[in-house]
């Protein structure tokens, strides 16, 4: 006995597309075209804009807002160190001296802290004050030294200020090494 087998074209009656109304092929070419064109587009803003940013460089840099008064700093200002204390006193104001303001409010308590205080031994110091703190020299180039401590690395020359609290004295080459010396006399020698 044979089998039967069937396939789409042996139906009895003919089948009826899903979609009769199925988009004309004018439609899916004018879609394409516009999908397109924007692809096109936004690749060519995409390009264009890093030039923008570069011809305009005043829009979209970094804003000092009110710091360039320190471009031009007085003489000695480089010979202060950075975090320096001014002495200076500045101007006071013209202003009533207003006494303090006093909690009147009883809460009924005495503190016995100062009796105590004073029954005690006199406290000694039993930390001592913190060393200069050490550095290496990395390397030397172009008359600059770079060296690093404890925090991170740095690039001196002449004059800077060290990481044990004296000046950079000089940076010269002594039996084919580099060394710096401190204004302290002490000598760093790159490793070579």
């Amino acid at each position: 006995m044979k089998g039967i087998s069937m396939n789409d074209f042996d139906a009895d009656e003919p089948v009826a597309p899903l979609n009769p109304k199925a988009r004309p092929k004018r439609q899916a070419r004018r879609t394409d075209k516009i999908l397109a064109l924007t692809g096109i587009g936004l690749a060519a803003a995409a390009a264009a804009f890093p030039w923008y940013v570069f011809f305009n460089e005043e829009k979209f840099g970094i804003r000092i807002a009110g710091w360039e008064q320190l471009d031009n700093l007085p003489a000695d200002s480089a010979a202060r160190r950075p975090f320096a204390v001014s002495t200076a006193m500045p101007a006071p104001e013209n202003r009533s001296m207003e006494p303090n303001q006093v909690d009147n409010m009883v809460t009924a308590t005495v503190s016995n802290l100062g009796k105590e205080k004073e029954k005690a031994p006199p406290m000694q110091e039993s930390q001592p004050m913190p060393g200069r703190s050490g550095f290496r020299l990395l390397h030397v180039a172009n008359g600059r030294a770079l060296i690093e401590d404890d925090n991170g690395m740095y690039m001196v020359q002449v004059g800077s200020i060290l990481p044990d609290e004296t000046r950079l004295a000089t940076v010269e080459k002594r039996g084919g090494k580099w060394v710096i010396v401190t204004s302290s006399g002490e000598v760093y020698t790159a490793p070579n």
